[in-house]
């Protein structure tokens, strides 16, 4: 798959390893910096990242490596939220599925290492005046949302709204 025009693709690979409980911190470490690097930069209106390690991790079954991926990402958001503030930018953290959440299926107390289906948050980190967010968002409105906060329309193909509160 080529980039878009004016696309630019930083790939930090996963590490080798027969599963990833094995090194829960993962690439994180390396992703993190390249990402700081970038934030710093100025060179991009916008950057999405994705932080594979709770997903990752999480489909081990390993409980102790999953609170350990869990830390290492407590760590690098709080590296990647500085990098933000410091630029006057903003930053939204959500997933499209959870994993990490349940590490035991309640029913039978074995490992669950499935997605999960339950909601997941979105949080807003910036100076936007009006952050509060609306309740009842789906995976459909990130897109309107993040469209929202680089001051761009909402093409006609998109079902999803903003989770602004106050975007209309």
């Amino acid at each position: 798959e080529e980039p878009f025009a004016g696309e630019e693709r930083i790939l930090v690979p996963s590490p080798r390893v027969a599963t990833y409980d094995l090194q829960p911190a993962m690439s994180l470490p390396e992703l993190t910096g390249k990402l700081v690097e970038a934030i710093a930069s100025d060179r991009f209106d916008a950057i999405v990242c994705n932080i594979a390690n709770p997903d990752m991790v999480g489909h081990s079954g390993d409980l102790q490596a999953a609170i350990l991926a869990a830390q290492a990402v407590d760590v690098a958001l709080g590296e990647i939220e500085a990098a933000v503030r410091a630029r006057h930018g903003a930053l939204v953290i959500t997933a499209d599925h959870g994993n990490l959440e349940m590490m035991r299926d309640p029913a039978t107390g074995q490992a669950h290492t499935a997605h999960t289906v339950g909601p997941v948050p979105l949080v807003y980190v910036g100076t936007r005046a009006d952050a509060r967010l609306r309740g009842g968002g789906a995976l459909r409105d990130v897109a309107p949302t993040l469209l929202d906060l680089l001051g761009l329309p909402l093409p006609p193909q998109m079902s999803g709204r903003s989770l602004f509160a106050s975007a209309g």
